[in-house]
């Protein structure tokens, strides 16, 4: 038994030195030190060894089965080995390649503008409100003058949740609230979301408003075109022609609209602006005394002024944009101009 251990021993050596792959080795160690193995089916025989013989052939056999576990687990690290080394090879970095740059993020258009439009009015001593974007019918038009079926209900194309409760169709809300609770002075800004039914080249479901409002013992209109000229000449630049027109809106009374002259012609007319020269830009006014009643002012006591204006549409005149959509196509192109 001990000549065929031996013999068995170096034909599993021979068997390991031509197997260039692990599934050759793993046959090996099958074939030889298997569950059905050569060497595993002479060992069984070792009963039928003498007394005297038993524990040398024993141990010769003990040696022979750690040696050849030994000679596997070095050939399958060889091929291993070897193999990693072709592969690196063939996949080696050719380091004189230029990199691919990753792409950075930017700050979106619409969230640039809102920052500045909110950084020029803090700068004024303002400061800034929020309230919820799904609204009561009694906030987004009763308290602000706009009572059912009144007119001016049809500048304002709604989405009705029910019958009392919408999405806010401007953020002037967000004033009622506040004065409902705070006795005045009040000088607050109101960015947020506001959402009406309309969509074309100027106009979106959804979009962005900062809505103004200063309440005090003295303020005058002249404070307000003072702020908003200031405000204009920082966002457009010092140059910049501002002119205030009469209009009407529910919750102010005097109106104004507040024009611009035309970014792209610089007032000389051209067909953005309809070769008038000027440019709409926001709307403003002093407060209707019965929006103080409302929220329970005494309109012989204080006075005030509100103003409102559309992210989007700033936008689309500082950077000469002609479609609002492009905002909210999320087209890289678009957006990695800005």
């Amino acid at each position: 038994m001990k000549e065929e251990l031996e013999k068995l021993f170096g034909e599993a050596l021979g068997n390991l030195k031509v197997a260039g792959e692990e599934s050759q080795v793993t046959q090996v160690r099958t074939e030889f030190l298997g569950r059905k193995g050569k060497i595993t089916a002479l060992l069984r025989g070792l009963a039928n060894v003498s007394p005297e013989q038993r524990p040398i052939v024993g141990r010769l056999a003990n040696e022979i089965k750690l040696s050849l576990e030994e000679k596997i687990r070095e050939s399958l690290a060889s091929i291993q080995a070897r193999k990693r080394k072709e592969r690196l090879l063939h996949e080696k970095l050719d380091i004189t390649l230029p990199g691919r740059r990753v792409p950075t993020g930017r700050k979106h258009p619409i969230s640039e503008v809102c920052n500045e439009v909110i950084e020029i009015f803090l700068g004024l001593g303002f400061q800034i409100s929020e309230g919820p974007e799904i609204e009561s019918d009694y906030y987004n038009f009763e308290a602000l003058n706009i009572p059912k079926d009144h007119p001016a209900r049809d500048m304002h194309d709604t989405f009705y949740i029910s019958d009392e409760i919408l999405l806010r169709t401007h953020t002037s809300p967000v004033q009622i609230r506040l004065m409902e609770k705070q006795e005045p002075p009040i000088q607050i800004i109101a960015p947020g979301k506001v959402f009406r039914c309309d969509s074309d080249v100027s106009h979106t479901p959804m979009f962005h408003q900062v809505e103004g409002l200063m309440v005090g013992d003295n303020i005058t209109f002249g404070d307000l075109k003072g702020i908003l000229t200031i405000f204009l000449h920082e966002m457009f630049g010092a140059k910049t022609k501002v002119r205030f027109r009469p209009s009407f809106f529910p919750f102010t009374e005097p109106s104004a609209e507040v024009d611009i002259a035309c970014v792209m012609c610089q007032g000389n007319g051209c067909r953005v602006c309809s070769s008038s020269g000027w440019m709409e830009i926001l709307g403003a006014g002093m407060v209707d005394p019965e929006v103080f009643r409302i929220v329970g002012y005494n309109p012989n006591e204080v006075v005030g002024f509100a103003f409102g204006l559309g992210i989007e549409r700033i936008a689309m005149l500082k950077y000469g944009i002609s479609d609002i959509r492009l905002f909210f196509e999320n087209d890289m192109r678009f957006l990695g101009q800005f």
